[in-house]
């Protein structure tokens, strides 16, 4: 099977832990550093950030979640369904009527309550804010599992022509899957030789810091270039960002730095889920306040909220019987098994 990997089990590997906790912090850093710009009409330094991310932020963040789907995908199809479609269904129905209890009372007085209602239907089929992530991850994992017997190559080209191929109908399920399944197969077919690169970067940590002088350059040129989005070229630095978060990854897992960051990854899901509300709450008191003008600096600080805020809501549930926000209680599993009263996001 490609990618198959024996006898990891449940056991955490921590430099997948830092890339989550890496991809997890650059999509905060992105909706905080464009929601302050737009509120404030310009941009900040933080914005060159949030640029040069872009073409491996969220390339890197589906190839991490493919990484250890050999390990599950031969499950019968009824204990696939609850880990991988409804786990996820619940967290995205959950949050995203969190999320329209927070913003109904603006829609609202815009656009009337049946825009509300409307648009909330809506969001079953077209995901709802910052949680378009998890609503496409369900499909990706149905499909993989579906085209099991067709040979991978042939996904594999098809996925790369779909990403090449730059669609855009309007609809974030079809334009982001097209744009996103090649590295989450990639990192599927490729565990194998995934994990090779990062035990190369831990032992040859000079060659692989050369490396990585280098693609950031050539990352960094292609970018503020403006070709970074070209067909053929989105898809070789998507493929090439990955495999150097993976390689800085490694290197701060041989040398155990920034714990934080790991801690993120760990709970990288939790994250995902709750850091709208702090993000948005920290930008209108900073902007309000205006004590601070740089609005790099201001996005900076409301990335800063939005992570720690949302693992302090994380926190502060978790031993209570608010932790549903964050476990899945076992009233929405599928199996009739022994199971934990709830499942963690992660």
């Amino acid at each position: 099977m490609p990618g198959q990997m024996q006898g990891r089990g449940r056991a955490r590997v921590e430099w997948v832990d830092y890339a989550k906790g890496f991809c997890i912090c650059f999509v905060v850093m992105m909706h905080s550093t464009l929601g302050v710009g737009d509120a404030v009409g310009h941009e900040g330094w933080l914005h060159s950030v949030v640029a040069f991310a872009r073409p491996f932020r969220m390339p890197d963040f589906f190839l991490i979640s493919g990484l250890f789907l050999s390990l599950v995908i031969d499950r019968d199809w009824r204990t696939y369904l609850d880990r991988k479609v409804v786990h996820f269904a619940y967290f995205y129905i959950l949050w995203m009527t969190i999320q329209f209890v927070f913003k109904a009372p603006g829609m609202a007085a815009e656009h009337g309550t049946n825009y509300v209602l409307h648009h909330y239907l809506l969001s079953l089929i077209e995901p709802f804010g910052t949680l378009w992530f998890i609503y496409l991850l369900p499909i990706m994992f149905v499909i993989v599992k579906a085209t099991q017997r067709v040979p991978v190559i042939v996904i594999w080209l098809a996925a790369a022509a779909l990403e090449i191929a730059k669609i855009h109908t309007g609809w974030t399920v079809i334009d982001e899957f097209a744009a996103r399944f090649i590295y989450f197969y990639t990192g599927y077919i490729l565990a194998r030789p995934i994990f090779r690169l990062a035990a190369t970067v831990q032992a040859k940590p000079a060659m692989a810091l050369a490396g990585l002088l280098v693609w950031g350059l050539v990352n960094g040129w292609l970018v503020f270039n403006g070709y970074a989005q070209m067909a053929y070229v989105s898809l070789a630095l998507g493929l090439a960002g990955a495999a150097a978060v993976v390689s800085v990854s490694a290197l701060l897992a041989k040398i155990h730095w920034m714990a934080f960051l790991r801690y993120c990854g760990e709970h990288s899901i939790v994250v995902y889920l709750a850091f709208f509300l702090p993000m948005a709450v920290s930008r209108t008191v900073l902007l309000k306040t205006g004590f601070i003008a740089d609005v790099g600096t201001i996005s900076a600080l409301v990335t800063i909220c939005g992570i720690v805020g949302a693992l302090c809501i994380y926190w502060a549930v978790r031993s209570t019987p608010a932790k549903f926000l964050f476990e899945r209680p076992k009233m929405f599993w599928l199996r009739d098994k022994k199971q934990p009263r709830l499942q963690p996001a992660e």
